[in-house]
């Protein structure tokens, strides 16, 4: 195996592992946001991703969605099964995510 492939395989792993590493120290209830978030900002959806959002953006909305302040669909139910605690590390933990 040349050294340049072994180098590409070296960081596969590393990144992959990372993303591994990234997920397992996830707080409590942010798996379950990427059932419909997308987990890369660079994805073309209506549902915005979470990932590299400031994590004020995310506390401002989760607590518009469970006061009724701001419009949804599902994202008002969701977010009255958090507590303020769990949004403020769901939040600080989605921000340096990319």
């Amino acid at each position: 195996m040349n050294a340049r492939r072994l180098f590409a395989l070296v960081m596969v792993a590393c990144v992959a592992a990372t993303r591994a590493l990234a997920a397992e120290n996830a707080p409590p209830g942010a798996a379950s946001c990427t059932g419909c978030h997308p987990a890369k900002p660079s994805v073309d959806t209506s549902v915005p991703p979470l990932a590299g959002q400031d994590a004020d953006v995310i506390l401002a909305a989760m607590h518009a969605y469970r006061s009724g302040q701001r419009p949804a669909t599902v994202m008002d139910r969701i977010a009255k099964g958090f507590s303020d605690d769990e949004i403020k590390a769901i939040a600080a933990w989605f921000g340096p995510q990319r």
